[in-house]
């Protein structure tokens, strides 16, 4: 049975198919390649609406594959990809980095992209969220409303540079706040994370902050089942409980997309490791909970411009 993204897809594709879609720059025919599902509700999911996306602004077929998990599955999707005329294609993790590097080189006119890695090839792009302010701000949103002075971040990996931010901004906010930190070791093993949020909410910790895309969901789900606070990552994830989400994180990869393939399609794309922060118009915070006050609310978007105006953090 097909999932609603694959009916959406299957319509899109068939309505472009009839239709004989023609590009109208450099751009020609847009791919996606996912490590697992396109269904997962959160990073891939984003990816996904970014894909769909490029095929409306610009008029193009769009191809994806879901399971690309080793080097040897993605040289053969590029080679399909190659092969329908697909000139530009997303590799949506991090993992995609160092197997364009290796892949690239075979296939000079396709532009390759992937996320949080290191692009070493004229045809290759990385393209890299800063992390650093983003988890600056749910800091300062997780040290104002937590009632015990406890924060938490529940990462992935020690290298986010959230953790740090989240850690500067409670401290800017609440000197007094005291914050705890674990590391799951990996973005979906979801029973380790739960196991790690329940240790923290056992300490006193009341505003949880799960870092980690592939966790996130079901950390929600038991910090609002224990009826503690969270702060949402990477998804506007209000829609989880207005009581419970705090504020959430947010990084627009959809719109990201639409930029990279825009500048690509005006051949304006740069090959290498790009930045993107608030500045950039594809970080955010989301709806706030009506639990915080609106007084907070007006200082904390009097810093976010600030910092997109100057770069200069509270």
């Amino acid at each position: 049975m097909l999932s609603r993204f694959g009916i959406i897809f299957l319509c899109l594709f068939l309505l472009s198919a009839c239709g004989e879609t023609k590009a109208q720059g450099h751009l020609q025919k847009a791919g996606l390649l996912v490590p697992d599902t396109v269904n997962d509700q959160v990073w891939a999911t984003k990816g996904f609406n970014g894909l769909l996306k490029i095929q409306s602004k610009f008029n193009i077929d769009v191809f994806y594959k879901e399971g690309m998990n080793s080097e040897d599955k993605v040289e053969k999707a590029v080679k399909e990809f190659d092969q329908k005329g697909v000139n530009l294609i997303f590799g949506h993790g991090s993992e995609y980095a160092e197997y364009f590097n290796q892949i690239s080189k075979d296939y000079p006119n396709i532009h390759f992209v992937s996320f949080n890695g290191d692009a070493k090839t004229p045809n290759s792009t990385s393209l890299n969220f800063k992390g650093h302010a983003m988890g600056f701000f749910g800091g300062m949103v997780a040290a104002h409303m937590s009632k015990q002075h406890k924060v938490g971040v529940l990462a992935a990996y020690e290298w986010q540079p959230e953790i740090e931010g989240f850690y500067q901004g409670a401290m800017a906010e609440d000197k007094n706040t005291h914050v705890s930190i674990e590391y799951v070791g990996n973005w979906d093993d979801d029973n380790k994370a739960i196991q790690l949020v329940d240790r923290m909410l056992d300490t006193g910790v009341d505003v949880v902050y799960p870092a980690g895309d592939g966790f996130n969901v079901p950390v929600i789900e038991r910090v609002k089942d224990r009826g503690q606070y969270v702060i949402g990552y990477v998804s506007e994830q209000s829609d989880f409980g207005e009581s419970t989400v705090l504020t959430s994180t947010i990084q627009q990869v959809d719109k990201l997309y639409v930029k990279v393939a825009d500048q690509f399609n005006n051949q304006k794309l740069k090959s290498g490791n790009l930045s993107f922060d608030f500045q950039d118009d594809v970080i955010s915070l989301g709806k706030y909970s009506p639990l915080v006050d609106k007084g907070f609310i007006h200082k904390m978007d009097s810093y976010i411009e600030t910092y997109k105006n100057s770069g200069n953090l509270p």
